[in-house]
């Protein structure tokens, strides 16, 4: 005849402590706070079967309690308590990995507003890698010459990231439109990142009179070198729903699986 050891038993552990302790603990926890492990003696039963020792009763329960735990937990992500990534932090890093390389590109999108750059050969060098700015000059070539006027600056705020868009003339000095752009307004993610209009940006476009602009929002996706088919991709949009005339779109991508020669420094980054 065979006989049952111990009776199958339900643990109660408080959910904080479960996020936050160790298996042994828990296992303390578990044995201290349920009162089926209570070793006082019982009323004898009838028809008695061979018990445990109170002793080797906890130690069998306490093992099967580890094994599920730490089974638990390899199986549900959410119980541990490792910290949501900072994907700002993430998708800095990600663009990182392409420090000092160049891409060639092109545009996707479609706008008869933008049809002197449809087909033109394009180049995006990540040509500074600091710990607070990368700067990724934007190279074009129309009618056979380079222009060189675009820098995209990546850069850390307190909050988050910063896009800004730095122009400049050949002699190096800055255009009457520059260092416009914005900030991260939402977590983003480890592949893109989108900025919408900041104030500044704001108050020089009505300045400049360039009143559909006000509702600009750009952004930058980008793959880790080491991914399959990755693409790096500039964006400027805006739409009707979010306040603009008009939809607009602007969306350069660049093949990051083979990289260019490196072009020439940007204008006013000589």
């Amino acid at each position: 005849m065979q006989y049952p050891l111990i009776d199958r038993y339900e643990f109660v552990v408080p959910a904080q402590q479960l996020l936050s302790a160790s298996p042994l603990q828990l296992i303390g926890t578990a044995i201290e706070s349920n009162p089926q492990f209570n070793t006082t003696r019982q009323p004898p039963r009838a028809n008695p079967i061979p018990m445990m020792q109170p002793s080797l009763l906890r130690t069998c329960t306490a093992l099967s309690l580890s094994c599920a735990l730490l089974t638990a937990c390899e199986t549900h992500p959410n119980l541990h308590s490792d910290p949501t990534p900072d994907w700002h932090d993430v998708f800095w890093q990600t663009l990182s990995t392409h420090c000092g390389k160049s891409y060639a590109g092109e545009l996707v999108s479609d706008n008869p507003m933008d049809v002197d750059f449809k087909g033109a050969p394009m180049i995006m060098h990540v040509a500074e890698c600091s710990e607070d700015r990368i700067a990724i000059p934007f190279h074009v070539q129309q009618d056979g010459e380079w222009d060189r006027s675009r820098t995209w600056l990546v850069t850390r705020t307190d909050t988050g990231l910063r896009l800004k868009h730095d122009h400049r003339h050949e002699d190096g000095q800055s255009d009457a439109v520059t260092m416009y752009g914005g900030d991260t307004a939402d977590k983003g993610s480890a592949r893109s990142q989108a900025f919408p209009v900041d104030d500044f940006s704001i108050a020089l476009f009505d300045r400049e009179g360039l009143y559909a602009s006000v509702t600009n929002v750009w952004s930058i996706e980008v793959d880790p070198v080491q991914a399959a088919d990755p693409t790096f991709a500039y964006q400027l949009e805006r739409t009707v729903e979010g306040g603009a005339l008009e939809d607009r779109l602007f969306r350069v991508e660049f093949d990051l699986t083979q990289e260019v020669d490196t072009p020439p420094p940007a204008w006013g980054w000589e």
